[in-house]
């Protein structure tokens, strides 16, 4: 491949353009999670167990919505890619219409919290703080429900920078409000771990309502009329893109509820493994914020070429993201590696929540390569409309694959004299992250092969 050639320039410039500000974005979302964590260890060391936990039950899902949202973007870019933009609207309210419907049944969990807490074993404290939080952040789902919803709205035209701009607001008011509710502030008690399920309800709330008056006020979207004409619900609209979107869901879900069962399977060995886990997940997390705005910005970009039918360049746009993704990769994994010492020190200062983390970050950097090719090459196959097998082969490679490895070497001594904790389950994140790189990776390469042969025109955007 020719890295210099005006096609891949092309769209090695445009994959940045769209990419930082979903970065930033994705960064900033993350960050509030570990502002969350941060604050909560600061106040005591059973709330920071309690936060890991709560986040552990409700980022599932957080990331289910956000995958059916997943959807609107490449249906919108291939609507925008052959100048179909009368179709825009509708299918953005569908997708509105679809995402609210779901928040509501997922809101019904609420009576079912405490049962669903007490399959794991904890202490009673550690028990209650997790279950409040939990109890908060669930009454936010319908508003994250429709920030998601505008958001991919956004982001599927290209317009990446109001997002950027919403949540970096949203996370120095995540700051704030966490400072109030987990300390105390004035007439507000302090609830600790729990006051981070408060703000976060309320930053989510922020988020949605700042993210509609922009959409509303636009000029840059004033084109597509999102709101000019309110048409009512289409079942058949909202099955298509429910099928095009909870491939997507399940495959965020795969990954996510493969760290999430981790950290519940982890609580028999005590507050400290929990929180060492928690501050290695969080920091790998946020480092996996890099190839995943990669991964969106290609998504878009294969959807547009998909639409102007120029599936050579679409070709192109994946490698350039490829490249581009595993040289940050590099940077991401050295940086891990030798600054674990201050990235930890971050979080905590108990000496044995600190050895254990410093072990697990060595593992987290690892993982960072073959995370990388997953993520692009699962978010390429979005932008083909190919989720099915996005969905088959990740839920393979985390729960057949990888989830067993890490339960083997974790819980037992079948290969090691002794159970190795949780860097045995982190060496299982490893095994399952490569396997979907392979078979993911190999899925965009039969996909490209096949559409090799159709004929392309020329842009007349790029």
């Amino acid at each position: 491949m020719n890295f210099f050639s005006k096609r891949f320039l092309l769209e090695s410039k445009r994959l940045v353009q769209l990419t930082w500000p979903l970065l930033v974005a994705q960064l900033t979302q993350m960050l509030m999670g570990v502002v969350d964590t941060v604050m909560a260890g600061h106040y005591d060391a059973l709330d920071m167990a309690a936060v890991a936990l709560g986040f552990s039950v409700t980022i599932p899902l957080m990331c289910f919505l956000q995958g059916i949202a997943l959807a609107l973007p490449p249906i919108i870019s291939r609507y925008q890619g052959s100048r179909q933009s009368d179709q825009v609207a509708f299918a953005a309210q569908q997708a509105g219409y679809l995402l609210l419907v779901i928040s509501l049944i997922i809101l019904l969990l609420y009576p079912a919290i405490p049962t669903i807490l007490q399959w794991f074993p904890m202490e009673d404290g550690l028990f209650q703080i997790t279950l409040d939080y939990v109890r908060y952040v669930l009454l936010a789902m319908p508003a994250f429900a429709l920030y998601q919803w505008l958001r991919n709205y956004c982001e599927g035209l290209g317009n990446t920078k109001p997002t950027m701009i919403i949540t970096v607001i949203g996370l120095l008011f995540n700051v704030v409000a966490n400072y109030c509710f987990i300390y105390g502030a004035g007439p507000l008690p302090a609830f600790g771990g729990a006051g981070c399920g408060i703000a976060t309800a309320i930053v989510i709330t922020v988020m949605f309502i700042s993210t509609l008056v922009y959409t509303h006020m636009s000029r840059r979207l004033a084109h597509y009329a999102l709101f000019s004409v309110l048409f009512g619900p289409d079942f058949k609209q909202m099955v298509r893109t429910f099928r095009l979107g909870f491939p997507v869901a399940m495959t965020l879900l795969f990954e996510v509820t493969l760290f999430a069962v981790v950290a519940l399977m982890l609580t028999p060995f005590g507050a400290t493994t929990i929180a060492a886990h928690q501050i290695a997940l969080n920091f790998s997390s946020l480092m996996f914020m890099f190839p995943l705005s990669m991964g969106m910005a290609v998504s878009i970009r294969v959807g547009f070429r998909v639409g102007q039918n120029n599936y050579r360049q679409a070709a192109t746009a994946v490698k350039s993201a490829l490249v581009i993704g595993l040289c940050v990769a590099v940077l991401t994994a050295t940086f891990t590696v030798v600054g674990k010492g201050i990235i930890i020190s971050l979080y905590t200062t108990d000496t044995a929540v600190i050895n254990t983390a410093s072990a697990l970050l060595i593992y987290a950097a690892l993982f960072q390569f073959s995370d990388a090719i997953q993520v692009i090459s699962a978010n390429t196959l979005r932008g083909y409309k190919d989720t099915t097998a996005m969905f088959i082969l990740t839920f393979f490679a985390y729960w057949i694959i990888g989830l067993p490895a890490g339960i083997i070497l974790g819980r037992t001594n079948w290969i090691t004299d002794a159970p190795m904790e949780a860097a045995g389950f982190w060496i299982g994140f490893i095994i399952g992250l490569s396997s979907a790189a392979v078979m993911l990776g190999l899925r965009v390469w039969v996909l490209q092969r096949r559409h090799a042969s159709t004929p392309s025109y020329r842009p007349a955007q790029n």
